[in-house]
């Protein structure tokens, strides 16, 4: 047994990031397929979570991506009030060379034939076209074009939802949701982020950004040619004097034992999934006195909107869900202190607590 092996079953079976129901193997060697489905959860109902396409350097990567990002689900969509578990799907590759119609069509198959325990969406690296096509091999996948029965890019209630996250961090911590003034710091404009701009430049917020992508960038200064600012990378934007709010919106891992000891903004909410590097890290955003909204609470919107397409999308309907945010939001904030705890502490207790409970209601 090889040691990749020995370290997914060492995850899966005895880490206290493990705990996970199913994990699938897919793989189709006509058309380049190699893709992992994780199933975290079924408790609250059958596991939703999107489809990662993404050129990891092992396997092994890929695997361990998989896993945390569906343990991760798990919580957003208790948190979220979802009657669903958590689920999250991998491709490996480089979707800007392999993807192909035969290709996303193999995907459906596999997801398929787990009989609606996974339900897919969109996440890095695939659309809402890459689902028309997945949707055409499986019934269970959501964030489908209008013309195709779906609810279409759910970037837009995402972006929705991290905002309504930074109002009630304002509220909490300046005793005001208002964010005009604001100095706020997003790293990653690209599907969520430059929506997220739009509504912050809307209050009147002044908004600095970043990009790998020059292009994601131009675009936004070019829209915004006041009030909008650009540094030359992440590095450069947790250090601007000033800053109020840093907003994660790219790869998780933004918050780590380099980054936090040198942000200079108090509060951290963002659209990332998975933006604490390690446990442990939320009680050093504490220790240096930055209030942390938890990821999974604040970027809930998509799931939202991708959940209420499986029962006859209505946009109003789901954007009155993703406002719940700030309320959701703020009682976290408030259970942090009851307890003693940070905020994400406090999140995973109230997500476990609803999962649990779902469980024992089973019989489980």
């Amino acid at each position: 047994m090889t040691d990749v092996t020995d370290g997914v079953l060492h995850t899966l079976f005895q880490s206290d990031q493990g705990g996970h129901e199913q994990v699938v193997l897919c793989q189709d060697r006509a058309s380049g397929l190699k893709a992992v489905i994780a199933i975290h959860s079924t408790a609250l109902g059958p596991a939703l979570g999107g489809t990662r396409f993404y050129p990891y350097a092992t396997e092994e990567e890929a695997v361990a991506d998989a896993l945390n990002l569906a343990r991760g689900m798990s919580y957003k969509n208790a948190m979220a009030g979802l009657d669903h578990g958590g689920g999250k799907a991998v491709i490996i590759g480089d979707p800007e060379t392999i993807k192909t119609e035969q290709l996303l069509l193999a995907y459906g198959r596999f997801v398929a034939s787990l009989g609606g325990r996974y339900v897919t969406a969109c996440d890095v690296g695939t659309y809402v076209a890459d689902m028309d096509v997945v949707a055409r091999e499986c019934r269970w996948t959501t964030g489908r074009s209008p013309e195709n029965g779906g609810a279409g890019d759910s970037s837009v209630l995402t972006a929705f939802g991290v905002y309504q996250g930074m109002r009630a961090s304002a509220q909490h911590l300046w005793g005001d949701p208002t964010l005009r003034g604001r100095k706020i710091g997003i790293a990653g404009v690209g599907k969520v982020g430059h929506h997220l701009v739009e509504h912050l430049r809307d209050e009147g917020a002044e908004v600095v950004i970043t990009d790998v992508r020059e292009g994601a960038v131009r675009r936004i200064l070019d829209r915004h040619p006041e009030g909008v600012t650009a540094v030359a990378d992440t590095e450069a934007l947790i250090r601007v004097e000033g800053l109020d709010i840093y907003a994660p919106c790219a790869l998780g891992g933004a918050l780590n034992d380099d980054t936090v000891p040198v942000m200079t903004a108090r509060v951290v909410c963002g659209a990332a999934n998975n933006q604490l590097a390690h446990p442990g890290v939320e009680k050093d955003l504490a220790d240096h006195g930055i209030l942390y909204a938890p990821d999974y609470v604040v970027n809930a919107g998509g799931v939202i909107q991708v959940a209420d397409e499986l029962h006859g999308f209505d946009f109003e309907r789901c954007k009155a869900k993703a406002a719940k945010i700030y309320d959701t939001t703020l009682a976290i904030f408030a259970r942090a202190k009851t307890d003693g705890i940070p905020p994400a502490a406090a999140a995973d207790r109230i997500a476990e607590q609803r999962m649990a409970e779902a469980a024992a209601a089973r019989g489980w």
